[in-house]
């Protein structure tokens, strides 16, 4: 038996082993071959460096010529605090909006309230589906509604309130009714 120490073979001469310049060729190959490998690819890689080189100092000589905006590297675009991943910053309506100064001293006594954007709490399909499961079933419980519907009791407790300040149901007790 032969035993392997810091890649050199150590050969008893008692144990017999004899098939250690056999293991010699075949990684002296192997490494030639990956020798020849990587040259060949330096060797098609060169010219692409070298045009990447020629292009970067022709920018490098452009952007101190005069006429249009150089073409730096943009920044990223960062969200706002708050919003989702995948979302970007405010829009440039909304940036100028929310730039623009607030008159302090005109404002009317009444303002009109500011509506958000999309549709409104409870008129989705989701709110006439539960309209539809509450007319079904008088005083059934959100825990009961979400569990028929498929989701999470939270998602009900916005959408009913909704429903109940259009009048089209009523809470009574732990339950909710249609109002006909």
């Amino acid at each position: 038996m032969c035993k392997v120490k810091r890649h050199k073979t150590v050969r008893p001469e008692s144990q017999g082993c004899t098939h250690s310049s056999e293991q010699d060729t075949i990684v002296t190959d192997f490494l030639d071959e990956k020798r020849r490998e990587i040259n060949d690819r330096l060797a098609e890689l060169k010219p692409l460096i070298d045009e990447y080189n020629r292009l970067e100092a022709a920018a490098t000589a452009l952007a101190g010529v005069g006429g249009s905006a150089p073409s730096a590297p943009a920044a990223p675009v960062r969200r706002g605090p708050g919003r989702p991943r995948g979302s970007k910053s405010r829009t440039a309506a909304t940036r100028r909006r929310a730039a623009a100064p607030r008159a302090a001293v005109a404002a009317p006594a009444v303002a009109a309230p500011r509506r958000r954007a999309g549709r409104r709490k409870g008129s989705g399909t989701r709110a006439a589906q539960a309209l539809s499961f509450i007319t079904g079933q008088p005083g059934i419980t959100i825990p009961e509604l979400a569990a028929k519907m498929g989701i999470k009791q939270n998602y009900l407790y916005r959408v009913l309130p909704a429903l109940e300040q259009d009048k089209k149901i009523v809470k009574q007790g732990r339950g909710w009714h249609a109002k006909g």
